[in-house]
């Protein structure tokens, strides 16, 4: 955008001359000898740039999000003379500039003025942080407060036919939806925790130093595959042959998309997720409670099973919280190894779907956004968003239980 590019590398160019034109008048001020001054040359000169920097760069960001929320809410926030705008951007870098440039004197103290001023930008990203998670929610919760208004809520959350039709007359009933994602999540999780906890405690309990060092790399290769590749994986390998050596022979369908090719390949991509986490707070447990367990008697398995697993349980549950997440929000691997079709059964071998790919589905193309065949994306994102928080609930509740039993 052109009415904050030019003010913006403006203002860097001023900041980098700051720098260097306030170490040079510190050393001027000091006449050669820095420990008459307060505060070391960088420091000045770091003060200087930070005062240039720091309060256009916050006035282009506060007005670049206003901009955008009128943009979205067919407001006019944008001013009708970009002009004006370089300008003022602009001076504020340079009365930063000038004021800082001005205070420099052996006596003040450059590197407390610089440290306030890197608060105030951690401040600045936290508070960023936090307004764009309340966006988000809000954006969500607005949009679904649209979509209640022309469809009842009743239909949507116990309805059990999923049928949109973007001419009118649609039944959009979540419940195929959370049994899909649920489902298929379900049998991820039931792959990835236990081989991710077995070869977290393989690695840090049983492994020499040697094979830790090969085989964990080798374990977090998978977490850097991209999940289109796991997608074609379970389109290409694991859908036909799960089809042919099981669905097939035992009569549970002829489809090669279903629950259980997309649970399987969803549970391999999330066994880092578990397995690194758990590695590295098992390898946080002290020392000490092994040694107090195997001078007591106990084998190292008994050890194992209950001294430190029960220790390093706040993390355990904090690693399967994040795998949890990771398979509810999950989409290609879904699209290419499960299919599209919403359904309530309990057959693994048939193909299903989840909220996420009904997400997109619904918001691809071009769509009307005030159509409730399009609001429904929202409703189901919000649903979703409420059902990966109660997990964090649920997970913060036995974190604190433990903790307080093994600190």
């Amino acid at each position: 955008m052109l009415p904050l590019t030019v003010p913006f590398f403006v203002t860097i160019g001023l900041a980098i001359v700051g720098y260097l034109l306030a170490r040079r008048r510190a050393l001027s001020v000091a006449s050669g000898d820095i420990r008459v001054l307060n505060a070391l040359p960088h420091q000045h000169g770091l003060n200087t740039a930070l005062s240039t920097l720091l309060p256009p760069l916050a006035v282009m960001l506060t007005w670049a999000l206003a901009v955008r929320i009128g943009a979205s809410r067919d407001l006019v926030l944008a001013p009708q003379n970009p002009a004006f705008t370089y300008i003022a951007l602009i001076g504020l870098s340079v009365t930063g500039f000038v004021l800082s440039l001005l205070r420099i004197s052996r006596d003040f103290r450059a590197r407390n003025a610089s440290e306030r001023w890197i608060m105030a930008l951690l401040i600045f990203a936290s508070t960023i942080a936090i307004l764009t998670t309340v966006g988000i929610v809000m954006s969500m919760v607005t949009e679904t407060y649209s979509f209640f208004g022309q469809y009842d809520w009743r239909d949507f959350f116990f309805s059990t036919t999923w049928s949109p039709n973007f001419r009118g007359g649609s039944d959009l009933g979540i419940i195929p939806l959370i049994w899909g994602t649920l489902y298929i999540s379900f049998i991820a999780l039931v792959l990835a925790v236990p081989v991710g906890l077995f070869a977290a405690v393989y690695l840090s309990e049983y492994a020499s130093p040697r094979m830790r060092s090969i085989t964990k790399p080798l374990i977090e290769v998978l977490a850097g595959i991209p999940t289109i590749v796991y997608g074609l994986f379970a389109l290409v390998t694991v859908g036909p042959l799960l089809r042919d050596y099981f669905a097939a022979p035992m009569g549970l369908g002829q489809s090669a998309s279903s629950v259980m090719t997309a649970g399987l390949v969803m549970g391999i991509m999330l066994i880092p997720f578990v397995s690194s986490l758990s590695d590295d707070i098992i390898n946080a447990v002290p020392q000490a409670m092994r040694d107090g367990s195997l001078g007591l008697g106990a084998t190292k398995s008994e050890t194992i099973r209950q001294v430190v697993v029960p220790a390093a349980l706040p993390g355990i549950v904090g690693a399967v919280l994040l795998a949890a997440s990771r398979a509810i929000g999950e989409t290609m691997i879904v699209v290419l190894g499960a299919g599209a079709a919403a359904r309530l059964s309990l057959n693994p071998f048939e193909a299903m779907t989840t909220v996420t790919v009904k997400i997109v589905s619904q918001l691809t193309g071009d769509t009307d956004f005030a159509s409730p065949e399009t609001l429904v994306a929202f409703a189901l994102g919000l649903t979703l968003f409420v059902i990966t928080l109660g997990l964090n609930v649920i997970a913060l509740f036995i974190v604190r239980k433990y903790r307080e039993q093994y600190e």
